[in-house]
């Protein structure tokens, strides 16, 4: 991402009743409205989180790179179209280290756009895949240099409960110091939301927030948490234009390099950049399902060992009349020598 301009002010907060949830695979987008029944006993999923992740088990792998170009060689596919640039060497990589058996775990962070905040997943790499270790991974930050975090570094995640139509995070009182104006604090609850119900699978389930075991009401002086909230349309919250895979730093054995993500896009048109060292490596285009709604794409490159920024963008269709700059995703990953594993590591 790049720095944008020109925000608009959402109303993202407000307190919401809570439905019967429906059952839904992590990371899904559908919305329902919510009623407000009595809580049901809890079952405490996790206890105290660390204030950073840490204790990555990771093996480190020497890897002696001969010079070599980049071949331009786009895996071919109905859904995706791609244009090489003329052949350049990748930045050579010494070493690399990949951790054995990565869980992958999604948080959320925050992006500044042409249309204001906005909310942008990644993919770490921790220990474990619970709904507090991606709690603490959105508290802790992003790797990804672009995404930024306003929760206070020293919060830490005190418990996760769960019962039908509800999940409560229990946090500690440094929650309540932030430095943020009434969008970021608006986007901050939001940011809460989506990572909890994205880690428990859960995507329509309202999340009650508690500040070492009481409602914390007025938060950041700028908004209130009184009610149980639920995601609001990802239309008025997320990142357009969302890479998924490559995360950022991950690694991939030479060959085809599959990319992935989600975005809502013009005509579901998604153009892509592979660059080495700043020059262009190959460019092209794949599809989504549908346009102008979040939909998955798609699309694989063969790619020599090297380090490489993989961008996403909304194209232009206005012809430069849009008005500031396009949005866009990148990621930085490494291609390493044949033999590697092919889920890489962060």
């Amino acid at each position: 991402m790049r720095p944008q301009g020109g925000r608009e002010k959402l109303d993202w907060c407000g307190p919401t009743a809570r439905a019967p949830r429906a059952s839904a695979a992590r990371e899904g987008v559908t919305m329902s409205s919510i009623s407000t029944p009595s809580i049901a006993p809890a079952t405490v999923l996790s206890t105290r989180f660390a204030r950073r992740v840490t204790g990555f088990v990771v093996v480190s792998l020497a890897v002696t790179l001969a010079g070599c170009t980049v071949p331009a060689v786009p895996e071919p596919g109905a859904t995706a179209s791609s244009t090489a640039a003329p052949t350049v060497s990748p930045t050579d990589v010494s070493s690399i280290t990949v951790p054995a058996e990565p869980v992958w775990v999604t948080a959320y962070f925050m992006v500044d756009t042409r249309l204001g905040l906005r909310l942008a997943r990644e993919r770490q790499s921790l220990p474990d895949d619970g709904v507090a270790t991606a709690v603490g991974a959105m508290i802790a930050g992003a790797k990804d240099p672009d995404y930024s975090t306003p929760w206070n570094p020293q919060t830490e995640v005190l418990s996760v409960t769960q019962d039908d139509d509800l999940i409560t995070v229990d946090l500690s009182q440094d929650a309540l110091t932030a430095n943020v104006g009434s969008e970021g604090a608006a986007l901050m609850i939001q940011q809460l939301v989506w990572t909890v119900t994205g880690a428990a699978g859960q995507p329509d389930t309202a999340v009650a927030l508690l500040i070492e075991g009481a409602a914390p009401n007025d938060l950041w002086g700028a908004v209130r948490w009184d009610d149980p909230v639920v995601r609001v349309d990802p239309l008025d919250v997320r990142l357009s234009m969302q890479l998924d895979v490559p995360a950022e730093g991950e690694v991939f054995p030479a060959g085809t390099v599959t990319i992935s993500g989600e975005a809502a896009a013009y005509e579901a048109n998604v153009p892509w950049l592979i660059t080495a060292g700043g020059a262009e490596v190959i460019s092209g285009f794949t599809m989504t399902s549908a346009g102008q709604q979040f939909a998955p794409f798609e699309f694989a490159v063969e790619l020599q060992p090297g380090e490489y920024v993989v961008e996403i963008n909304e194209g232009d269709p206005s012809g430069g009349e849009g008005g500031g700059p396009m949005i866009v995703d990148t990621r930085t990953f490494t291609v390493a020598q044949v033999g590697l594993p092919s889920s890489g590591g962060v």
